[in-house]
């Protein structure tokens, strides 16, 4: 299984690659990992959200393959601790899922084609995060998901 996390907006600040970059690297002896930043336009190009939404949904659903599992970060999804991440990646590579791909939307989120695509749809917190951050912390969470299904140190339960 690989994961692919997708998320909407800019490139990162330096400091948030280099973060990025170092959960990757420890990751990887577990899981192949990568980011994929989706520009859908430019920002000044519309103020509306919904159609920001829709042109960010066909730049996301251009890209989505049928052997992706798409799970869906979004503030009114399914919470779970890092214990159930681990546990959720250890079922779908149970199910034989050949990429997961976790999408970071849109400033507005997403349509509702993309939800209807999504195979999960998962909160990080109730807190709003920016989404290079979001990046970042998904990076950590994928890292220690894999530690804990590996009984890595890094997890203390």
């Amino acid at each position: 299984m690989q994961i692919e996390i997708w998320s909407i907006g800019k490139e990162n600040e330096t400091y948030i690659s280099q973060g990025i970059e170092q959960y990757f690297k420890k990751i990887r002896p577990y899981i192949s990992v990568s980011l994929h930043i989706i520009q859908a336009g430019k920002k000044s190009s519309t103020n509306d959200p919904e159609i920001a939404k829709k042109q960010e949904e066909e730049c996301i659903l251009k890209r989505l393959q049928p052997q992706h599992y798409l799970v869906l970060l979004d503030e009114r999804g399914r919470k779970l601790n890092s214990l159930d991440w681990a546990r959720q990646f250890q079922q779908m590579m149970n199910m034989g899922v050949k990429t997961v791909v976790i999408l970071i939307g849109g400033a507005f989120g997403v349509g509702e084609l993309v939800k209807r695509e999504a195979k999960e749809i998962w909160s990080l917190s109730d807190l709003v995060f920016p989404h290079q951050l979001v990046r970042l912390l998904v990076s950590e969470q994928v890292y220690r998901a894999f530690s804990i299904l590996h009984n890595s140190p890094y997890h203390h339960t």
